[in-house]
């Protein structure tokens, strides 16, 4: 029997990964966005997809404004009362130099403390327990999350449905454990759909499919599914929904004979949770496609810009 993939092992501690961070969330409190304050939140990737689930999450909430760039778009010609950067290997090029041009408090969260952008960002705050050896993203990029959300749960004010990161760390349990629907590790293409928060999950989600399995995936918010991408739903292809189904949405997609995975919507499990689902789904389709999703193709771990012809 083969042995588990190393990305594997890692996405399976996830909900003990949370509940760490939930409680690091309470000590680290002065360094992480406060009430009222105008936060932009950046990354790359994985990274930044974490970002806007997080400035959807705090906004809703009532925290204050929040926007979540990719770091290469960030506006600096734009005032914010924080800047917050998610960075799993503290060494991105594009984030490094957003927090050395930026005149706004900074924060990091970051694996690996020991790497440049502990000296770049004003604050830091170390995630190394949920550090990863594999190239593609998983626990790191939730836990991250996690220790947001916590944040905002000491803030007092949750977003209308959000659950705590207490029960999502009880559904990422089953997550990780649960047979995943049948017949979706055969289909030939995915549509990731997403609504509010859940935007930023539906888009990592067809980033995993692509780093660890090269699937066609695709990610748009739910509502702009209907605008044109639904018409590549056909039978053998699959359409995932993170959140609540939009009304009438089901019955579309039933017409198009694609498969149609709608498990976190409001009596189903925490679309955070859910997201390992995808994850596993991810590695799945590269073990039936036998690729090693330990090695994804073009990857590295960390981003690093050289100059041309350095």
């Amino acid at each position: 029997m083969p042995q588990p993939s190393l990305t594997a092992e890692e996405l399976a501690t996830q909900p003990a990964d949370w509940r760490t961070a939930s409680a690091l969330a309470a000590e680290s409190a002065d360094r992480l966005p406060q009430r009222g304050e105008r936060v932009a939140v950046v990354g790359c990737g994985t990274s930044w997809f974490m970002a806007q689930a997080y400035a959807a999450l705090r906004e809703s909430g009532g925290h204050g404004e929040t926007d979540a760039f990719a770091a290469s778009e960030f506006p600096h010609g734009r005032r914010y009362d924080r800047v917050l950067a998610i960075t799993r290997s503290g060494t991105t090029t594009e984030v490094l130099e957003l927090l050395g041009r930026t005149k706004a408090p900074t924060t990091a969260i970051t694996a690996d403390p020991s790497q440049p952008v502990t000296g770049a960002a004003d604050a830091v705050l170390d995630l190394g327990f949920a550090d990863e050896r594999s190239v593609v993203q998983t626990r790191f990029a939730t836990t991250a999350l996690a220790l947001l959300r916590a944040h905002l749960e000491s803030e007092g004010a949750l977003p209308a449905g959000a659950r705590t990161v207490a029960r999502a760390a009880e559904d990422g349990l089953e997550a990780v454990a649960d047979p995943l629907p049948e017949g979706l590790v055969g289909c030939e293409q995915f549509s990731f759909l997403g609504t509010g928060w859940t935007a930023g999950l539906a888009q990592e989600a067809a980033l995993k499919m692509r780093e660890a399995s090269l699937s066609w995936t695709e990610a748009y918010p739910a509502m702009e599914y209907r605008h044109g991408p639904i018409s590549i739903a056909a039978p053998g292809r699959a359409v995932w929904v993170f959140g609540d189904l939009p009304e009438g949405l089901a019955g579309q997609i039933a017409a198009t004979g694609a498969l149609l995975v709608a498990g976190s919507g409001a009596d189903g499990i925490d679309p955070m949770a859910d997201l390992v689902r995808a994850q596993r789904l991810a590695l799945a389709v590269a073990a039936a496609r036998g690729l090693d999703p330990d090695r994804p193709r073009n990857l590295t771990r960390s981003v690093v810009l050289a100059p041309d012809g350095a």
